[in-house]
């Protein structure tokens, strides 16, 4: 998971970031600005600095934010010039945007604010439809408005062209100030709060936030248009309130809340993708009539607030159909605010010491949390004020007790600075106070109670002459226990008495005594004591921190999180804890590769010494037996009771062995089944939600894709077997460690990742391997695609698009013990999306209704209509997959959607758009639920852009020379990684690729050529890319295949093969080294889903209906025989492991074939691969040798292993 910030503000005014993998406060970088407030999410903060104006802090990232600005040059043609400016007073303007309505000049385009620069000249898009234009990118029509196209005819009399221009938004990494240019008369007042939020009501735009605030007038404020590639907004829009607002509060969805100056609050309704501004105010009476709110905060499904006596309170039955709650309930601790984040963390500021809280265990089902605990994080400049005692440290000189004795009374005397700030004795009381209870009762209407906590007060009230004593809660409300900071440098310090302090803005100068030392677990107060000299080092009179707010809408936390806020490092200070971060990963890595060798040489040597002894062999049999479930080959097909035992045996020559019996009965006769593991070549766990089961394959059961299905009770039984049979059959090939090189890899369908070692015969004739003999096993870890080259990089991208690198292990998963690496395995979570449709059909009486014709669909059903999927039955994918979020509807569908999310069509199936006509008599939308997987294995997360696509170049010309790597981001921009090396694989950052429309795929095959796929199915080259120039000059426009729209290319050697939406591979002729564009594009085959090509111009492809004996399979490996030279699109296919594969890559693979192989013609192996054709497919020789051809009336299977 990668880091994210928790942001606050001191009293100062300065404001600090606590990163959650970090353990210190760090300074702003912007350090000229005081602020007073600041609402945080993850790309930027928001805040209001001491001048009341409002500022926005943009982080910096390598993909620059970019907006095009565009206009339209409109011509008619004149008999007499041809096509001229002059139009009809009737036409559109001769500068326009795309309605032609807005008069839009190139020289009327400014800069929104001074954060913002040009980046280029105007110029003109010769793209039109994913298709190139004409010089001068003219299109051409018989009038405004009319569908344009690229060619001119005779009867076309108007024409127009587009120009477009990019401006950057500069100013990152810094406070910039929000500049308004609304109509003087109605400007904001100065603001006194700002509340950030909104980013999960809509994914479009990109990026989109609601900001809200509040002026010193009590008046409400939104800021309209902020979106990713318009960070700043467009203008401020007054919301009208029923009273004078003080303080807001925005949540990540639809919850708003807001307090007024009478102690009431207000929440906003109505707030949706299509009003994001809400539709009214809702008034919410606060706990007790006599202390008003203060201060709201809220989240996802919770609201928390402090009333005027500082007292903490957290709202009832808050959620998106009654964002006003039920009732209130009261929590222990008196804080200034509270602020509640991501996963609807809360953070608070305590009155007593200005220290801040994190509520611990807030979890979906518990979210009030169970206590509160402090948050001991120094700040940055900690280390730096501590240098005098680093240098007697690394001296070797200590404090002595004299030392001590001065270094106690002079601080005591810095801090007496006036006798008001005396220190109050510890009542006695408290440290033998008892568990108090809370008896639970709401001011609303409903009347539960919850389970009473443990309750203490924070810390005695400075201003009194005798501390007050812990009390039990009022009647309205209910308490949770409260944690104090623990110090593990000082846990034996003797107790002393605390002196505590109570400093607002006014005091700010006044320097502060030492805080309260210690709390423990339980709430008990008898272990405080001071802290040792080495800790008021750090919280002395000038460093204990005081806070005056706190925001973690931009901090991500949860049950998994390991924080370092909560503890004080005892031991080295920070100056020279720093001294151990000084070795990079490379050094690291290369200083384990020397001690590596060292220890082989030195094995080596003392092994010679016992070469003349002979070998002591161990001959031994070992049987492991269990019951499981087999999915019967015969019919009936169903699941079976079977008994199973795994026999290993150790042959004479010490190589195991080990063979796999089935036994299970058939009309009352005992029967049984055999596979020696030696001949399994796969074994893969089945998307399965009802059964825990796997597949395991052979090279026949591969060609009738029809593999033995077993079934366990549990998940960790299926995982038990799984490991085991994995291992031996790893033993039984003498495969062990991590995977080579020259690795194929490939993802299935569930996100699994499988490796293969290739032999020379993979792609050598005559004496090819087929590929349904290559064994396949798993590496830990869960990605939906991934790529290599033979210099052993790897790179994944999991279904949430984050980016993961390959760390050189093996193992993980249900893969443990000496199946899997002791290192660089790490944990690896994944999110992606389970989606069902709710469909309907027009009734003349009632309109669109549930009730549909006997022949229909479910009404609620999968994708195909085929099976019933309703949001009560739909389970995550497995059991190894937990639900995080609630079903919503998803507006992000092909052919878009109405305000409800609703598509139209005149019947199941059928093309569905976004708006309904008079022949359209269905309709569907479609749910989405997200859902999360962790596990572990040998990747590292590569933060923090996230990606859709990603090449690497199958191989370079010299060791130290970078690896040339490529992605496209998930918003579609392009990207070219720096400082890739085999000592860092991850690289160092990103360098952006400017393109003119987002991108969906990219290659980059032998001497750097690259290239890339559009969104709208357009093809590119990148020209003069090269080591010295890593990121190219300038895009060429390919022309796409007739009628066809691409959406993914590979690159190998000397070939390029492209996939279009419809599932059709392409092979470009023409590539030469002077035209490295190509000619034409030439048909090779159908039903292809991906295709890889690797650096020896091998193709490899994942196709759809492939036939087997009994069934089609969709997912399948397939290997593209006769690739030469003088053949380069190959002669036919070969089939191997399948269906459910998801991707392959074969770019690591740079095995070259045999000589004797490379003199055979290309007319000798084509008159051999036929046969092999024929002999598979009964016949069906002269169809396989280029398409992938099946009945298309034959059914898919649903016994078969699918997707």
């Amino acid at each position: 998971m990668a880091n994210s910030l928790l942001w606050a503000v001191d009293i100062f005014g300065r404001v600090y970031t606590l990163s959650t993998a970090g353990q210190y406060w760090e300074l702003c970088k912007d350090r000229q600005l005081e602020f007073k407030r600041v609402s945080a999410v993850k790309q930027c903060c928001w805040g209001i600095a001491c001048d009341h104006q409002v500022y926005a802090y943009v982080f910096s990232s390598d993909v620059p934010i970019r907006y095009q600005e565009e206009t339209y040059e409109n011509q008619r043609w004149n008999p007499v010039g041809g096509f001229c400016e002059k139009l009809m007073p009737s036409d559109r303007w001769q500068w326009s945007d795309v309605s032609g309505l807005k008069h839009q000049q190139l020289d009327s385009f400014t800069l929104p604010s001074p954060h913002w620069e040009w980046e280029s000249d105007w110029y003109v898009d010769e793209n039109i439809g994913g298709e190139p234009t004409e010089k001068g990118g003219w299109t051409y029509a018989i009038d405004f408005p009319a569908t344009y196209a690229k060619d001119k005819k005779w009867n076309s009399c108007v024409r127009r062209r587009r120009w477009i221009r990019y401006r950057r938004y500069k100013s990152r990494d810094i406070w910039a100030k929000i500049t308004s240019h609304d109509d003087p008369k109605q400007l904001p007042d100065p603001f006194s709060d700002i509340s950030v939020g909104g980013w999960e009501i809509t994914d479009e735009p990109v990026g989109r936030l609601s900001v809200w605030a509040v002026s010193l007038q009590g008046r409400v404020w939104y800021r309209e248009d902020i979106c990713h590639q318009n960070p700043e907004g467009s203008l401020w829009s007054l919301i009208a309130t029923p009273g004078e607002a003080v303080q807001i509060s925005c949540g990540p969805y639809d919850l708003l809340w807001a307090t007024l100056w009478e102690g009431q609050a207000i929440v906003r309704e109505g707030i949706d993708r299509n009003n994001p501004q809400g539709l009214s105010w809702t008034i919410v009476e606060p706990p007790s009539s006599e202390n008003g709110i203060l201060h709201v905060s809220v989240g996802v499904n919770v609201v928390w607030a402090v009333t005027k006596d500082r007292k903490v309170w957290f709202r009832r039955g808050v959620n998106s159909h009654n964002p006003r709650g039920t009732s209130w309930i009261e929590m222990v601790g008196e804080m200034m605010m509270v602020n509640v984040g991501l996963n609807d963390q809360v953070w608070g500021i305590c009155c007593d010491n200005r220290a801040v809280y994190f509520r611990q265990g807030v979890t979906p089902s518990e979210l009030s949390g169970k206590m509160w605990k402090a948050i001991v994080a120094g700040r940055e400049s900690d280390s730096s004020q501590t240098s005098s005692s680093t240098s007697l440290l690394s001296a070797g000189c200590f404090f002595s007790d004299d030392i001590r004795e001065q270094t106690n009374s002079i601080i005591h005397g810095d801090a007496d600075v006036s006798s008001d700030t005396e220190s109050p004795q510890l009542d006695p009381h408290l440290a033998e106070m008892p568990r108090l209870g809370a008896v639970a009762s709401t001011s609303g209407n409903d009347t539960g109670s919850q389970p009473a906590e443990v309750s203490t007060k924070l810390a005695a009230d400075p201003l009194d002459s005798a501390p007050r004593e812990a009390s039990c809660a009022s009647d309205d409300g209910e308490k949770a226990g409260l944690e104090k900071p623990t110090s593990t440098a000082d846990q034996g310090s003797q107790p002393a008495e605390l002196q505590w302090t109570n400093i607002d803005l006014k005091e700010a100068l006044k320097k502060p005594l030492l805080s309260a030392s210690t709390f423990t677990e339980t709430s008990s107060l008898s272990s405080l004591g001071m802290f040792s000299v080495g800790d008021e080092e750090h919280y002395g009179a000038d460093e204990h921190p005081l806070w005056a707010w706190v925001s973690g809408g931009g901090c991500l936390v949860n049950s998994h999180s390991t924080l370092k806020w909560f503890t004080l490092q005892s031991g080295l200070l920070p100056s020279v804890q720093s001294l151990s971060l000084s070795i990079s990963p490379a050094q690291t890595a290369a200083w384990r590769k020397q001690i590596f060798q060292q220890l082989s040489e030195r094995t080596k040597r003392e092994l010679e010494n016992f070469r003349h002894y002979e070998q002591a062999i161990e001959q031994s049999v070992w049987v492991k037996t269990g019951t499981l479930q087999w999915w019967r080959s015969g019919k009936p097909h169903k699941w079976t009771d079977v008994r199973v035992a795994l026999e290993q045996f150790t042959g004479n020559d010490g190589i195991r062995d080990s063979i796999l019996f089935i036994y299970y009965m058939d009309h009352e006769e005992k029967k049984y089944i055999h596979v020696f593991l030696n001949e399994v070549t796969i074994l893969v766990e089945v998307l399965n939600d009802a059964k825990h089961s796997f597949a395991l394959y052979t090279p026949e059961r591969t060609k009738q894709r029809w593999p033995i299905r077993l079934a366990a009770a549990t998940e960790q039984e299926m995982h038990d077997w799984l490991a085991l049979l994995s291992m031996s059959c790893c033993e039984s090939r003498q495969i062990q460690g991590p995977p080579s090189h020259q690795a194929i890899w490939s993802v299935t369908c569930k996100g699994d990742v499988f490796v293969s070692e290739p032999s020379p015969e993979l792609e050598a004739a005559p004496h090819l391997m087929p590929c349904d003999q290559m064994f396949w096993r798993q590496i830990g870890g869960h990605l939906r695609l991934i790529e290599c080259n033979c210099r052993g990089i790897v790179w994944g991208i999991g279904y949430d698009h984050t980016a993961w690198v390959y760390t050189g292990g093996y193992g993980g998963g249900f893969i443990q013990g000496l199946a899997s690496s002791a290192d660089n395995i790490y944990m690896q979570s994944d999110v992606k999306c389970v989606y069902i449709y709710e469909n309907q059909r027009w009734n003349p009486v009632t309109g669109y209704s549930s009730r549909g014709l006997p022949t229909d669909r479910y009404m609620w059903s999968d994708v195909s209509g085929l099976q019933e999927c309703t949001k009560v039955n739909t389970k995550p994918p497995s059991p190894q997959w937990s639900w995080v979020s609630d079903w919503y509807i998803d507006f992000n569908v092909s052919g878009g959607t109405d305000r409800e999310g609703w598509q139209y069509a005149a019947d199941f199936p059928a093309s569905y758009h976004g708006h309904k006509t008079m022949k359209d008599f269905v309709r569907r939308r479609r749910w989405a639920r997200k859902c999360k997987i962790i596990t572990n294995g040998p990747w590292l997360e590569v933060p923090p852009i996230t990606l859709w696509d990603i090449t690497i170049i199958p191989s370079s010309a010299t060791s130290e020379e970078p690896i040339a790597l490529w992605a496209v981001s998930d918003k579609g921009d392009v990207l070219c990684r720096l400082g890739v090396t085999l000592q860092d694989p991850a690289g160092t950052s990103w360098l952006h690729v400017g393109t003119d429309q987002p991108f969906v795929s990219v290659s980059i095959g032998a001497c750097h050529q690259v290239w890339a796929v559009a969104r709208d199915g357009s093809t590119f080259y990148r020209g003069s890319v090269s080591p010295k120039k890593p990121a190219g000059d300038c895009w060429y426009h390919i022309p796409s295949p007739p009628k066809q729209k691409l959406k993914q290319v590979s690159v190998g050697r000397t070939s390029v093969l492209a996939v279009d939406k419809n599932g059709n591979l392409w092979y470009r002729q023409g590539i030469t080294p002077s035209y490295p564009q190509g000619s034409n594009w030439d048909h090779v085959s159908n039903n292809i889903r991906k295709v890889s090509v690797g650096p020896l111009d091998q193709v490899w492809v994942i196709a759809d209906k492939v036939q087997g004996s009994r069934s089609l399979s969709c997912g399948t490996v397939c290997h593209r025989t006769g690739v030469q030279p003088l053949e380069p699109k190959g002669l036919s296919w070969d089939y191997g492991i399948g269906g459910g594969w998801e991707h392959i890559t074969v770019r690591g693979n740079a095995t070259e074939s045999p000589k004797a192989a490379l003199h055979e013609t290309s007319e000798e192996y084509s008159a051999k691969a036929p046969a092999v054709e024929t002999e598979e497919h009964g016949g069906k020789g002269d169809h396989s040798k280029g398409m992938l051809l099946v009945n298309e009336g034959q059914e898919l299977d649903g016994n078969a292993v699918s997707c």
